[in-house]
């Protein structure tokens, strides 16, 4: 463990693990069970809690709950929220983000740096949101560290920047190498990074975790992903059935069930089954804004070159 980390359990530990690992539902009932020693843990806590609500898509409960005198980190949570919640004002919220951000009263907070980087990273402005990620690791040790460690690492993959995502992992597993976030963000580059032993590392964190703590939605996504890319497809549906099973509109879900049906050859009205379900539930996901963008230009191609008609 490194220098950095304090022996002190964290009293929360239980609230951000469930959190870490997608147990949403798990991380409300312990948010709303422990009781935190100071102001500062307490604040902490209920963002970890609303935060929660907001992974469950359930944004009233952020936006009403959250007051405008509450403390400004909750003021970020609910920002987010709004910004989920609200695809109208979405162009309205980063406007005003970016005017924000250039004001320097806002380099200290680390809840609305990581907020404004998650908002960035759904934009799909991944320069800003790794100038906020940044800007929290520049900052004194604190207690977000590690989760915007971990969210630099889904940045820095996202653009296919294994090598850059080895060097955060290694700062990560240099400061707690046993840490949930840490273990999983050894899988995510793991999974990046490809190869045989890789993919079966990888596949045996996430089911090493689900055996520790919860098997949930999001680690069961991890083992059918190392699954697929083992060419494994039969064993990866058998997974992805059952974390259909726990959340029948996730979108990681049917998004992987899109994919798998195709390699299986299985009949075009399966897969068109879930790619509807993705719309239904999910039309903002980068997976159907790709798609859709694609099948776009295809209807688009066809007309250009479909034989002239002739009178």
């Amino acid at each position: 463990m490194g220098a950095q980390q304090s022996d002190v359990p964290d009293e929360l530990f239980n609230v951000k693990n469930a959190y870490y690992i997608g147990d949403y539902q798990q991380c409300i009932k312990e948010a709303q069970r422990v009781k935190p020693s100071t102001p500062e843990k307490e604040i902490e806590r209920d963002m970890f809690l609303y935060r929660a609500y907001i992974a469950q898509r359930k944004y009233t409960v952020v936006l009403e709950d959250i007051k405008p005198g509450f403390a400004p980190e909750l003021q970020a949570v609910r920002m987010f929220a709004e910004y989920l919640s609200r695809e109208s004002k979405r162009d309205a919220i980063v406007a005003d983000l970016d005017g924000a951000m250039a004001k320097s009263e806002y380099a200290a907070n680390t809840a609305f740096l990581l907020a404004a980087a998650s908002i960035y990273y759904k934009e799909r402005n991944t320069d800003a949101a790794l100038r906020m990620l940044r800007q929290i690791s520049a900052a004194p040790w604190c207690g977000v560290a590690e989760e915007c460690a971990a969210m630099t690492i889904q940045v820095l993959l996202s653009l296919d920047r294994v090598d850059l995502a080895r060097t955060e992992l290694k700062r990560m597993r240099e400061r707690n190498e046993d840490a949930t976030l840490t273990l999983l963000a050894t899988a995510w580059v793991n999974v990046a990074a490809g190869g045989a032993e890789k993919l079966q590392d990888a596949f045996y964190i996430f089911q090493e975790i689900s055996n520790k703590y919860a098997s949930t939605v999001s680690l069961l996504n991890g083992q059918a992903v190392c699954r697929m890319a083992q060419g494994k497809w039969e064993e990866a549906e058998g997974v992805l059935q059952e974390a259909l099973d726990k959340d029948g509109s996730h979108p990681d879900t049917l998004v992987n069930l899109i994919v798998l049906t195709q390699h299986l050859g299985r009949a075009a009205e399966v897969t068109s089954r879930y790619l509807s379900q993705l719309k239904d539930a999910h039309i903002g996901h980068p997976f159907l804004r790709d798609y859709l963008a694609m099948e776009d230009e295809f209807d688009r191609l066809t007309l250009q070159y479909a034989p002239a008609s002739t009178v």
